[in-house]
């Protein structure tokens, strides 16, 4: 599994530029702070608290939520996946025992393009079309933000559980 690069976007880009760029950037930490781990420490349970709070769910959650806000939020489309269900547990998107990660990772690295070629063919100030979402009235730019955000902080929580898994660490 190789990582993308992680590359800041430049100082002077446009604002669609900085935007992608940064997420881009906190998506390949994920890719990072996956790379090399055996199946058995991608599952591993390491927070007595958040049992599903391994590598391979935080990936898995990053895959929903990229489906969640681009697919259904922005454009309406059904939600698909284990939160689809409308019984469906708490964080049904994590749970993923005996998922291998590098399908995980796969999975995550083709729901980010189909994210940026939905974000590549809208205006930034669109709003979401899912009508019955209160969220539908968030702009593409503050989707933008919210995933950064959402990813940087999921980035964050993937590089305390690598370090305790194998002592990797590092941000950047």
């Amino acid at each position: 599994m190789t990582s993308p690069p992680r590359e800041r976007p430049p100082y002077t880009a446009d604002e669609r530029t900085q935007l992608i760029g940064w997420l881009d950037m906190q998506r390949a930490i994920i890719h990072w702070k996956a790379a090399g781990l055996s199946e058995e420490d991608a599952h591993r349970s390491l927070l007595p608290t958040s049992p599903l709070m391994t590598v391979a769910g935080l990936v898995a959650h990053l895959t929903w939520v990229e489906h969640l806000w681009f697919e259904h939020v922005f454009l309406s489309r059904p939600p698909r996946g284990p939160r689809a269900a409308a019984a469906a547990p708490a964080s049904a998107e994590m749970r993923v025992a005996g998922v291998p990660l590098a399908e995980l990772v796969a999975a995550y690295e083709q729901q980010c393009a189909i994210s940026n070629e939905i974000i590549e063919a809208h205006a930034l100030d669109d709003t979401g079309r899912a009508p019955h979402l209160k969220a539908k009235d968030a702009s593409l730019r503050w989707m933008l933000f919210h995933l950064i955000e959402e990813t940087a902080r999921h980035a964050g929580h993937l590089d305390t559980i690598r370090e305790l898994l194998d002592g990797e660490k590092g941000y950047y």
